[in-house]
């Protein structure tokens, strides 16, 4: 059973930092690729970051130079480090992997950042 549990979240002044964790069960995580979400209300989910089995990664252009998405095979975990948070970044933040052409997510983390 895959399980995504997101942590980390919380209340940061703009030009903060916070790191958010997303612990992975299974066997699948140091195979797949991990992606980091985010939805700020009335808004669509989009992509904040992604890194492949291999380690190679990709971010939204909105938060280049600021984020880094990061892996841990050996904790089954996914990291996001969020530096010169600005209030824009508040949102809902989701992991998500997909297994096989189905997609897992979890719970979310909520990062509100105050200007």
């Amino acid at each position: 059973q895959v399980q995504l549990v997101e942590s980390g979240g919380g209340l940061v002044q703009a030009g903060g930092s916070l790191r958010l964790s997303c612990a992975a069960s299974g066997s699948f995580f140091k195979n797949r690729r991990m992606t980091w979400y985010r939805q700020a209300p009335g808004n669509e989910r989009e992509l904040v970051a992604l890194i492949t089995s291999g380690g190679s990664t990709n971010y939204a252009d909105s938060v280049k130079g600021r984020f880094t998405i990061s892996r841990d095979n050996t904790k089954n975990t996914v990291y996001l480090q969020m530096n010169s948070l600005k209030p824009e970044d508040t949102a809902v933040y989701y992991c998500n992997t997909n297994i096989i052409g189905v997609d897992y997510w979890g719970k979310g983390t909520l990062v509100t950042v105050s200007s």
